[in-house]
């Protein structure tokens, strides 16, 4: 306590001088928690826009055919069977539904909208999805098997053609067809590039199939599938694989007609994209800490060459060399470390005051604010670390001094 109590005495004789000492670890320190706060965040923002896509979602599409080297259109070799199939014969799987895209004005009274999404989805959805109803419920096996004309929508939609007005059992008119809502979709809000996830309308595959598009063809777009959970991702995807492959007779080195998609596998990539993003530009912020290091190495040599006659009291009055290394390498630590903890509190403000106003600016973005303790300590041992390395020299160079010798020093 008493090498604390001299330390910042020491510094308190030269604030000015202690203050521009720590200002380059401020700066670094800042630099580096911004940096990582904001690509933190950035990762975050990625792991909450695929999650709204789903519970472990795994998507099965129609394989591209190629040509002549250029890729044609999909072969339509997926139905809804498979889909049952999926649920039924893989364990790994928890649900699945069939999806069908389709497309069209929606029309109600004087008003009318043409959504951004319309499927024909089956039962098991919501559950794929993670998706919850706000008013109302949703259509049943049943009303797949009848091809039911009704249809669930989304907010955007709701506001579009119902304003304020409950839409659950009021009829719209898609392709002049008249369709009962039963029920609304708790908002999402817009996803990573800015689509807005509530603009849906959704409906039974059948009716899409069989009144939209007037076929008795069975094939489907896609199977949405969800996995019981993340671990039992991989073994999903090859459940699902053999089982398609069992059904649609393809011979052992034959390629597949379908693709299977991990959306757990896409989210992974980009994370790993930007925490590499985030590695390099705190690198580079973390220059202005080996600058902010040499500052305090040098400006603790210039307070033992001041302090040369006071090194040389007090190694007459009985003081140890190994005394006076710990005077000067506490207070270079102790100036690393105001400065990790003050560049700590600057890098919080300043990736708060960014998100903010990413946020402001582009209100769909949603970017989450991520601070991380882990990181708030690694900072200020940095920092203390820093210090120490800096001021070792310096310490080391006045525990070594001649007392006599410094007693002398004018």
């Amino acid at each position: 306590m008493t090498t604390l109590r001299i330390a910042i005495r020491a510094l308190l004789k030269n604030k000015m001088r202690a203050g521009l000492t720590v200002l380059g670890l401020v700066i670094g320190i800042a630099a580096v928690t911004t940096m990582v706060s904001i690509g933190q965040s950035a990762g975050q923002l990625i792991q909450n826009q695929f999650k709204t896509l789903g519970t472990n979602v795994i998507v099965v599409m129609p394989k591209r055919s190629h040509r002549g080297g250029v890729r044609q259109g999909s072969m339509p070799t997926l139905t809804a069977e498979d889909s049952e199939a999926i649920t039924e014969d893989c364990p790994a799987v928890l649900a699945s539904s069939p999806l069908i895209g389709a497309g069209g004005q929606v029309i109600n009274g004087n008003d009318n909208w043409n959504p951004k999404e319309m499927f024909g989805v089956g039962a098991d959805y919501l559950l794929v999805r993670n998706w919850d109803l706000r008013l109302g419920g949703f259509f049943a096996e049943r009303d797949i098997d009848a091809s039911e004309k009704v249809c669930v929508i989304g907010q955007t939609v709701a506001e579009k053609l119902f304003q304020t007005t409950n839409p659950v059992g009021e009829t719209i008119r898609i392709r002049n067809i008249p369709f009962r809502v039963i029920g609304v979709l708790v908002a999402k809000g817009a996803n990573i590039v800015g689509d807005d996830q509530d603009d849906v309308l959704l409906m039974p595959y059948t009716t899409v199939r069989k009144r939209l598009y007037g076929s008795s063809f069975k094939n489907v777009h896609a199977i949405m599938v969800s996995a019981r959970s993340v671990k039992q991702m991989s073994v999903a995807e090859e459940e699902i694989r053999l089982l398609l492959a069992d059904r649609h007779k393809i011979a052992i080195g034959q390629p597949d007609d379908f693709q299977v998609q991990n959306t757990t596998e896409i989210a992974n990539i980009l994370g790993t994209i930007t925490g590499t993003m985030t590695a390099m530009l705190a690198s580079i912020a973390g220059i202005s800490l080996l600058v902010g290091g040499v500052g305090i190495m040098n400006i603790m040599l210039v307070s033992v060459t001041e302090r040369t006659r006071e090194i040389g009291i007090r190694m007459a009055v009985g003081a140890r060399s190994r005394d006076i290394l710990l005077q000067f390498l506490v207070e270079s630590v102790l100036l690393s470390t105001i400065g990790g903890v003050i560049g700590f509190i600057l890098g919080v403000a300043g990736s708060a005051g960014i998100i903010t106003l990413i946020n402001t600016l582009s209100p769909s973005a949603n970017w989450p604010l991520t601070i991380s303790l882990p990181a708030a300590a690694i900072a200020i041992l940095f920092a203390g670390g820093v210090g120490v390395f800096f001021g070792f020299y310096p310490a080391r160079q006045a525990s070594r001094l001649d007392p006599i010798d410094a007693l002398r020093y004018e």
